[in-house]
């Protein structure tokens, strides 16, 4: 229904920033929620950041809190994660999930997943 890419992932040095891009194709985009996630080797899949599809609402993980910043370009097809701040336990593959009807905090309800980028924070 909906196919999504994530890009921007890579090595970054604790305090670092990175901004993370997912592109989106298919369905029109803009009526659909986005969400970011994240896993760690050996770890559950953890809910990082959700935005709403006219960006009315947007939700962070307390461990990002004030740290990552989640957005969207709906004229673009493309949802942001900007990163700042990090920490090596940020340390994850991230992916971008759409649900055309909520924001949830498990990964289990989302529908439709990219194929994730590794960021990698440095200590």
């Amino acid at each position: 229904q909906v196919q999504l890419v994530e890009s921007g992932g890579g090595l970054v040095q604790a305090e670092g920033s990175l901004r993370l891009s997912c592109a989106a194709s298919g369905r029109t985009f803009e009526s659909y929620n986005v969400g970011w996630f994240r896993q760690a080797p050996g770890k559950e899949r953890e809910f990082v950041a959700g935005v709403s599809w006219k960006s009315a609402s947007r939700n962070y993980a307390n461990a990002v809190q004030g740290r990552f910043t989640i957005s969207r370009d709906n004229a673009k097809n493309t949802a942001y994660l900007q990163m700042n701040s990090l920490k090596p336990e940020d340390t994850a593959v991230y992916y971008c999930a759409a649900d055309p009807y909520k924001i949830g905090s498990h990964y289990s309800q989302w529908p439709y997943w990219g194929q994730g980028t590794q960021v990698t924070v440095s200590s």
